[in-house]
Parts: C-alpha cells; sequence; structure tokens
C-alpha cells in the first residue's frame, strides 16, 4: 500500500476507533448509506452502482447490500455471489458509467432470496459494538455512533489490511417501498 493511502488508512482507523459503541438492537431499520474516502479500492465503487444502504431486522438478520432500483424500489442483492477479492480488485471498472448500466440490468439476477448477513456484538478495538457479519463472505462491518441516528461503519476483510469506510443515517421505513 502506497504510503499516502496507508497514512489516510491509519486516520481513518484512530478516528473510526474514537467513536462511541453501538449495541445491536440500536442498528434496527433501514439506513441509507454513503462511502467516506480513505484510499480504499472501493472508495466510490458502491455510489457508482446505486448503493442504498442497509436495512437491520429485528431477527438480528440483516440485507447486507441494499441497492436504489428505480426511483421507488430497493433491491437487496446477495453479497456472496462476487468473491471480495475479486470486486477489490475490480474496483476501477466498478467506477465506469458500463459498470453502472450493466449493474442496472443485472441486479435483478442478483437478487438476495432472503437476508444475507448477521447482527451482533462484537469486539473490535477493545470495545464490543455492533457488527454486521456476511454469510457468504470473510467480512466484518463494525459501527460506531457518529449521532444519534448515525453511524460510521468499517468493513474489515479477512487477510487485508485495509478498511473500507462508511456512513449510515437511520431513515423513515415507512416512506420506502419493501424490496421485490
Amino acid at each position: 500500500m502506497p504510503l499516502k493511502s496507508a497514512k489516510r488508512q491509519n486516520e481513518m482507523t484512530a478516528w473510526f476507533s474514537s467513536l462511541a459503541p453501538v449495541q445491536p438492537i440500536e442498528m434496527l431499520g433501514l439506513w441509507r448509506g454513503a462511502g467516506i474516502p480513505s484510499d480504499h479500492p472501493l472508495d466510490g465503487v458502491l455510489e457508482n452502482l446505486g448503493w442504498f444502504g442497509k436495512r437491520f431486522h429485528a431477527d438480528m438478520r440483516a440485507d447486507a447490500l441494499l441497492f436504489q432500483w428505480r426511483s421507488d424500489r430497493l433491491v437487496a442483492i446477495d453479497p456472496g455471489i462476487f468473491p471480495i477479492s475479486l470486486a477489490i480488485k475490480a474496483a476501477p471498472f466498478g467506477r465506469t458509467r458500463i459498470a453502472r448500466n450493466w449493474f442496472s440490468y443485472l441486479q435483478k439476477a442478483l437478487r438476495a432470496r432472503g437476508t444475507t448477513a448477521s447482527l451482533r456484538l462484537q469486539t473490535f478495538d477493545n470495545f464490543a459494538t455492533a457488527a454486521m457479519i456476511y454469510d457468504r463472505q470473510p467480512i466484518a462491518d463494525y459501527f460506531r455512533r457518529t449521532g444519534d441516528d448515525e453511524v460510521a461503519g468499517m468493513m474489515c476483510v479477512d487477510g487485508d489490511a485495509r478498511r473500507y469506510f462508511f456512513e449510515l443515517r437511520r431513515i423513515d421505513a415507512a416512506s420506502q417501498r419493501r424490496s421485490g
């Protein structure tokens, strides 16, 4: 990892560690997401593909990747379809218009057939905090509080020291249509 990228990653990890932990029960509901630039290869990819955010259910299961499909519908995508190592290698392509167009056509085929992750309390940096553990990927997203209805997320991939950072803002679930 280039020195500049390593420095930015270290700064972001220190910032994330300084935030207050979150309990899993506090994560329930629908959340709108946005990436936080951190010199990670995936910076900008999810936004380019129409990422909406995440949804956490009362049974502590989660829709790990929700995308906006048309203006009035959310689609939960199965993150287990593409190995995360391949997604990271293909990140430059993921930021292109061609990738965005292809993804819009593939969303129906990539749709999850159920929830794709579990929400639980997990220790990170000596603090127990809410974490989303993906079912079919070596990924854990840790959450820390940034406001009343806002959290920061840090995606950790087993075997990769780089971290992807994002923010989530709770939204009124009643105003959104359910995914199909």
